[in-house]
């Protein structure tokens, strides 16, 4: 089910918030939690019920039994079957059809391949479940009720397309008597967050996505590009990949707080990095925290010298971009952030130091062919747009002038305006933030947001989110 649906908004939304705030307030905390979970399966199995639920459930069932045995016998062994038990799952289902493609490749093999659909959403279920166990085995994380923890993983905001959820984060706040008690306010500041996310995917990701297509599929069949067209067509996916996932990060904060629970930012104006360093601090921010704290850290770190170091980094960034998809490109994606990152750390280390906007321009740069590979379907057609980058195609003539204004003018707006928790905050946690409050202007504003979204969605049927493939 997608946030965007028209089911989603009149049938689904309206019926779980105002059952489970009913349930809280009648004093039913418990049956208004299982209301919630169960509600999120629902969403989660909508489109289809008897491959994708049965999926979960058992995931569900398998981490809270290892996690149960966790809290009494913290075993290195019990953690190792618990891990290898969902990176078993999760590369069985993403990844048996790149490692037969591989072997056969590489070995002269001719294994059939498995065509086994992706569930959506796996890979977030799947490294949230995962440090869950490795917290339960720290003693970071103690036992919750199996209501809980079905909340905790199901939780229907997060739960296609994250933000990665942490247990500390969400499951004590389900213990708080607010959360159980209508509040306009909180009502009224989780539509405004869901309005702006639902404005960024309709209005702006979703326009500029008809100038992505065409160029990726010309260079996927081998057609001359021009360098205009390479350009146009790489920044407008550089633009259309940012709205749409930070959209929808918005949109599952939004609704989130219409029940009063706060999720993690996810996105922090990433394409006004100062450097890759920077950059990884802003964009998609619970991965990061996720792949410091459960792969970069337990590989070693800073701690085993600066040549480990960057070791590390580059070994972790590529298992992030295998994390999003099963294939050489996404290999590809993981290996340039991974070396730009020990880059810039080997710069720092060595006092070097450019100016902000040379250090902005250069950092946006790499970013920018970096997606390339992130969204091309094979190696041979990111060479190809590389190469039409450099000036090296032909002048075919794909984007038209129109392209130009879309780019010129949402590169203006992720560049230069105010993103939406400044909008959003109170000014006593940021300097420059504009006072939110329930009130007319805001009220007008957010309408007509939401108004020409909707004009949107009933005049066309809802596109996918990009990150509900990964």
């Amino acid at each position: 089910m997608l946030f965007s649906a028209l089911t989603f908004l009149c049938l689904f939304l309206p019926v779980v918030i105002g059952g489970f705030l009913v349930l809280g307030w009648l004093g039913w905390r418990r049956l208004a939690l299982l209301w919630l979970g169960l509600a999120s399966l629902v969403f989660y199995g909508w489109d289809d019920p008897a491959r994708l639920l049965p999926l979960i459930l058992a995931s569900i069932t398998f981490n809270y039994g290892i996690g149960w045995g966790l809290a009494r016998w913290p075993q290195r062994g019990l953690l190792v079957l618990g891990v290898t038990g969902n990176l078993g799952l999760l590369g069985f289902y993403k990844y048996a059809d790149f490692l037969c493609g591989t072997l056969n490749h590489v070995a002269g093999l001719a294994l059939p391949l498995p065509g086994i659909a992706l569930p959506i959403g796996i890979s977030f279920f799947t490294f949230t479940q995962i440090a869950f166990l490795v917290d339960t085995w720290r003693g970071q994380a103690r036992e919750y009720s199996p209501v809980h923890f079905l909340v905790f993983v199901t939780y229907f905001p997060h739960l296609i397309a994250g933000p990665i959820l942490h247990h500390k984060n969400l499951i004590p706040q389900f213990d708080k008597a607010e959360v159980f008690r209508p509040s306009l306010s909180n009502l009224a500041l989780g539509t405004s967050w869901f309005a702006l996310g639902l404005a960024k995917k309709l209005l702006l990701a979703d326009p500029i996505s008809r100038y992505v297509g065409p160029v990726f599929d010309a260079a996927g069949h081998g057609a001359p590009l021009s360098a205009a067209d390479a350009w146009a067509g790489c920044i407008s996916y550089t633009l259309q990949l940012y709205f749409d996932f930070s959209g929808y990060s918005d949109m599952a904060i939004g609704l989130s707080l219409l029940i009063g629970v706060t999720l993690p930012l996810n996105f922090d104006s990433p394409y006004r990095a100062n450097s890759m360093i920077d950059f990884w601090r802003r964009w998609h921010m619970t991965l990061s925290q996720f792949l410091r704290d459960y792969l970069y850290i337990p590989l070693g770190g800073s701690r085993k010298g600066r040549a480990r170091r960057y070791a590390n980094l580059v070994v972790t960034m590529l298992l992030g971009g295998l994390w999003h998809g099963a294939a050489w490109t996404f290999v590809l994606w993981g290996a340039i952030h991974g070396l730009a990152l020990a880059i810039n750390h080997f710069w720092r280390e060595c006092g070097g130091r450019l100016p902000s906007l040379a250090a902005r321009a250069l950092t946006l740069l790499v970013v920018v062919l970096a997606w390339v590979p992130f969204r091309a379907a094979g190696l041979d057609e990111t060479l190809r747009l590389w190469r039409a980058m450099a000036g090296g195609g032909g002048g075919l003539v794909i984007v038209d002038s129109a392209a130009l204004w879309w780019i010129v003018g949402l590169g203006i707006i992720a560049l230069f305006f105010p993103n939406t928790q400044t909008l959003l905050v109170s000014p006593r946690t940021g300097r420059w933030a504009i006072r939110w409050q329930p009130s007319w202007p805001w009220a007008t504003g957010l309408g007509i947001a939401f108004g020409a979204a909707l004009a949107v969605m009933l005049s066309a049927a809802p596109s996918e989110f990009l990150y509900f493939r990964f």
